[in-house]
């Protein structure tokens, strides 16, 4: 699948989709609203803002086993597709479908395919690490006594030791949290993992413990990854192909080499460009402006 660019300017990369009985995910024409119109509120005494258009007409498909890149500045409507896919929330226009199920009429069906990871996920913090993961386990119905060593061996692969599993997990730091939510999504196995910027808070050495056991499930399990993330170096090591959001619509997608080498030839050059160099000159956005803000 090519870029799509027309000269200098930015244009919607209109993809075509696989069969959806061929595809991993298929995200088609799908239009996502927020805020409420000013003629639906008579009664509020304040001036309503028009409603803000998060995700305006997306269309992608991803096979099986892909390792697929979304990149975008905060506020592109990258967390909002993400929260469409998992059935946080409902497009108000097109369709979206996990291995052939559609994720508003078969929604159970899809959450036992899918798993989600957030740089914002949620725990009782009062409660160990490995009591989140055990009642992370049996919301969907795993059996404790398979779940708890499977969750050690994952953790002791994202170098989390075996001992601080029973921390509270209020105790321990940002970037240990998130190996443990890591570790409550791919507990359950998924076909498809969802990861909205995993490695958030993680030194480079956790970083690398989590990019590599990403390239592992895929590996070894044939899991399908849809990757959110504001490291441009995780998404040119990590990513099949990778598409650039901005403003809320697809503006370029290729393989990671197919976007550095279309920059580097916009602009003269015969070497290729960087990803920092790619998302800048597609977005308009430098990575001083794209940086993860704190919750």
């Amino acid at each position: 699948m090519s870029v799509a660019i027309a000269d200098a300017s930015i244009t919607e990369c209109r993809t075509a989709a696989l069969p959806s009985q061929a595809a991993a995910l298929v995200v088609d024409d799908v239009v996502k609203y927020f805020g409420v119109e000013k003629k639906g509120r008579p009664w509020a005494k304040q001036p309503v803002k028009e409603p803000v258009k998060a995700v305006d007409h997306i269309s992608l498909a991803i096979r099986p086993g892909e390792i697929f890149g979304l990149l975008g500045a905060n506020g592109s409507g990258k967390s909002t597709l993400i929260r469409l896919i998992s059935t946080l929330l409902i497009p108000d226009a097109g369709r979206i479908s996990v291995f052939g199920h559609d994720v508003q009429a078969e929604e159970k069906i899809v959450k036992r395919l899918i798993n989600r990871v957030s740089v914002e996920a949620s725990f009782f913090k009062k409660l160990s690490a490995a009591e989140n993961l055990m009642y992370g386990a049996r919301l969907y119905g795993l059996p404790v006594h398979e779940a708890r060593p499977a969750a050690v061996q994952i953790l002791k692969e994202l170098g989390l030791n075996e001992k601080r599993l029973g921390e509270p997990l209020e105790n321990m730091s940002r970037g240990m949290q998130q190996k443990v939510a890591i570790a409550r999504g791919l507990l359950t196995a998924p076909m498809l993992l969802l990861l909205d910027e995993p490695t958030t808070g993680l030194d480079p050495r956790s970083k690398k413990d989590v990019q590599e056991f990403i390239q592992r499930m895929r590996r070894e399990h044939g899991t399908t990854v849809f990757l959110t993330t504001h490291d441009m170096d995780e998404a040119d090591r990590l990513c099949d192909r990778i598409a650039i959001i901005n403003g809320g619509r697809i503006v370029a997608l290729d393989t990671p080499h197919g976007l550095k080498q279309l920059i580097g030839r916009r602009r003269g050059d015969h070497e290729l460009a960087s990803m920092e160099d790619v998302f800048m000159a597609l977005t308009g956005r430098s990575l001083d402006d794209d940086l993860p803000t704190e919750e």
